[in-house]
């Protein structure tokens, strides 16, 4: 157990390998590690987007900026 909501249990054990079921509530993400990183990578990549950004796609797609937004004010 971790907590009162997480369960973890031993689903196999087959030569030297031991595979892990893990029992928790809908709202707790459950990631192995590599991809636990993978996502934290991409998260830090995303927040570390240029200010204005949106403006440009807005303009990409002929909308014009973005409302309550002066463009090339380094809006964040």
């Amino acid at each position: 157990m971790i907590g009162p909501e997480i369960v973890v249990r031993v689903v196999e054990v087959k030569g030297g390998q031991v595979k892990l079921g893990i029992e928790a509530p809908k709202d707790t993400a459950v990631h192995r590690e590599e991809i636990f990183q993978r996502i934290r990578e991409e998260n830090l990549r995303a927040a570390a987007g240029t200010p204005g950004r949106l403006d440009d796609v807005a303009r990409s797609m002929n909308r014009g900026p973005i409302r309550g937004r002066k463009p090339g004010k380094g809006n964040t």
